[in-house]
Order: C-alpha cells, then sequence, then structure tokens
C-alpha cells in the first residue's frame, strides 16, 4: 500500500514538497522568542536554535557558501566523524541571533529553489548533494527527509504540531519504507519467514509487508511482500506474522532515533517479542 496522500515522485513535485517543509521551518523560527529558541529538541544536544541553525547550514554549503572553521569543543553528543562534520555549521551559528539565522535560511533557500525549480533541470541532473555530487533526485529527496524531520524536532519542542498529512511527510514515510526489509532483516533477528507487516494509520496511511529470508551463506535478507491475509493463509512458505501499527509521528519519530521504544504508542497483533525487536531495530538514514 502506497502512501496516502501519494509521496511526490516527479522532481517538480518533490521541489516543491521541500520548499514547503523549508518553509515552515522559517515561519515556525519567526515566531520564536529567544526562550523559544533555546528550547532543548529530542535531536540529542541541539536546541531550536541549533535546528534552524543546521538547516540554514547545510543549504548554505548546498549553494555554494562555506563556513569559517571553528574551534569545536568535546560535546558528548558526537559519536563519529560525521556527527562532528554536521556539529560544524551549528557550532558556527550558535554566537548568533535566531533572526540573523533565520534571514540566513531565507536567502540560501531562495538561491536554492531557484537552481531546483530551473526549467533545464531534470531527476538526473547533477547537482551538489550532502554526500557529493548526484542526481537531483536523490538529493531532493535526502533534503526533505532531513528538513521534514528537522521541522518535527521543532514542533515537537514547541508544542505546535502540523504538517504530518504534507506531501513531505508522505515522501519521508515512503522512503522509511523502502528501508525496514533491510533493517529488520539485518538487526531485528527474526525466524525466517516471519512476515512482519507495518501499518502506519495515518495521517500518511501506508502498509507494508517484509518477510525474512535465509541466503546461501545463510545471511538473513528482508524483503517487501503480501499484506494480504489469503496470501499468509495458503502460502506455506509463510510462517508467524506480527502487525505492528503507528500513527505517522510515532513511526516517523521512532525511524529518526528521536523517541525509545518505551515512548513510542503502538498496537501489536501478533508475536510481542518480535514486534518489540523490530522496533528496537526500526532506526533508518535519509
Amino acid at each position: 500500500m502506497s502512501p496516502d496522500p501519494a509521496e511526490p515522485q516527479r522532481l517538480h513535485d518533490l521541489v516543491e514538497a521541500f520548499a514547503q517543509t523549508a518553509q515552515a521551518v522559517i515561519d515556525l523560527a519567526r515566531s520564536c522568542g529567544d526562550a523559544d529558541l533555546a528550547h532543548p529538541t529530542e535531536c540529542p544536544g541541539w536546541t531550536v536554535h541549533d535546528q534552524i541553525s543546521h538547516v540554514a547550514g547545510v543549504e548554505a554549503w548546498l549553494a555554494g557558501h562555506r563556513d569559517p572553521r571553528v574551534e569545536m569543543p568535546p560535546y558528548e553528543h558526537i559519536r563519529n566523524e560525521l556527527g562532528k562534520k554536521v556539529e560544524y555549521a551549528v557550532e558556527a551559528r550558535r554566537g548568533r541571533s535566531g533572526a540573523e539565522v533565520v534571514a540566513e535560511l531565507e536567502r540560501v533557500l531562495a538561491q536554492r529553489l531557484q537552481t531546483l525549480r530551473s526549467p533545464a533541470m531534470t531527476g538526473t541532473s547533477i547537482v551538489a548533494g550532502p554526500f557529493g555530487p548526484d542526481e537531483a533526485l536523490k538529493v531532493v529527496l535526502l533534503r526533505t527527509f532531513d528538513v521534514w524531520t528537522h521541522e518535527q524536532d521543532i514542533r515537537s519542542a514547541l508544542g505546535r504540531p502540523g504538517d504530518l498529512d504534507s506531501a513531505a511527510a508522505a515522501a519521508v514515510v515512503r522512503s522509511i519504507m523502502a528501508q525496514l526489509p533491510k533493517v529488520i532483516a539485518r538487526s531485528a533477528v527474526l525466524e525466517p519467514g516471519h512476515l512482519v507487516v507495518i501499518d502506519v494509520t495515518g495521517p500518511v496511511m501506508a502498509r507494508q509487508g517484509i518477510q525474512v529470508g535465509v541466503d546461501e551463506q545463510g545471511r538473513h535478507l528482508g524483503h517487501a511482500t503480501s499484506t494480504d491475509d489469503s496470501v499468509q493463509l495458503s502460502d506455506p512458505s509463510v510462517g508467524r506474522r506480527t502487525t505492528i501499527s503507528l500513527s505517522t509521528e510515532a513511526f516517523t519519530r521512532r525511524a529518526a532515533g528521536r523517541r525509545s521504544v518505551s515512548d513510542t504508542p503502538y498496537r501489536v497483533v501478533g508475536d510481542d517479542a518480535v514486534a518489540r525487536r523490530v522496533l528496537d531495530a526500526f532506526i533508518v538514514t535519509p
């Protein structure tokens, strides 16, 4: 079952989804006072101000701007080199006011959208991406996933829910679903043949079955499969079945690693222990 509303698939539609979630970050930021900007978020170590700085910093870098090098304190939330690289843009903006960071984000977003909305731009055009040059469709999906996730970080910190039914939300749900077979097979330690159904109940609705098998080397492999009950009953190769139902918010917050399994509301039909192992493994990246 594809997400409902349907996720944007053409470059033009995905660019507009990206533009909408980036503008939402700007609008939220503009409404914040100093106390709001200082609120901690579910992203470890980052305040609302830091979230805005991250979005502004990445978009500035993709637009061709370079930050001055800064000394990086030994923050506890930095776990690896990638985390350190991401933190530089945030650290470079910690001495700036919220208004200054928002103004920068507005400027660089206008530059980025002018590039991405060019009539000559196609899904396979090569553009600057967070991990190096890549096809425009892939880069915009990565940026939509990242910016929407940080928009939700800000909304959660401020107690202002929203945009859970947007085109960007649908793109994020589909991106997570696409990664789940590999993630579950690799980390959930399920019995081969067990069918796991992930049911996202809304506002963005999606449903996908993942079945775990074993290759010739004994490695666990996961693949998307039907969630139709008739397949479960008629196919002798299908083992037990566990269905996990979550809201769009619970699904995306857990997948982003923002909330523990204990803090994630979900319902299970089937094996509770299997559901817990799946949700323990349930963290994906853009």
